[in-house]
């Protein structure tokens, strides 16, 4: 069976395990890459969720692999300077769904948002 592991910030840590997930502390981006490396090589990582930050931080080469695997899927977590504008979420959640399908989809708030 395949595990979903959060690689996030001791402040967010707790939340994760409360949703009954494997969580990997780190503190720096440096730390998350080496995680990250690790994790791609271990058959039991199915998802592997990590701060968008972090994501950003990776390096060419473990994106690349990252893009090559069919398993396990690494996907960025928002963080919460990410969200908090309208605009901003769109432009997110639009990035996440390009990622997942392979095309720009443009979103539009329904009445009264």
């Amino acid at each position: 069976m395949y595990k979903v592991i959060v690689v996030t910030d001791p402040e967010n840590a707790d939340g994760f395990r409360l949703a009954g997930v494997t969580v990997i502390e780190v503190d720096t981006k440096e730390a998350a890459r080496e995680q990250i490396r690790l994790l791609l090589e271990d058959e039991s990582s199915g998802i592997i969720a990590l701060n968008e930050s972090y994501y950003a931080a990776l390096d060419e080469k473990t994106i690349e692999k990252i893009d090559s695997v069919y398993r396990p899927i690494v996907i960025p977590l928002p963080i919460k300077e990410t969200v908090e504008l309208v605009g901003e979420r769109r432009a997110y959640l639009a990035r996440l769904i390009h990622r997942a399908v392979g095309f720009d989809i443009t979103l539009r708030a329904r009445e009264g948002e």
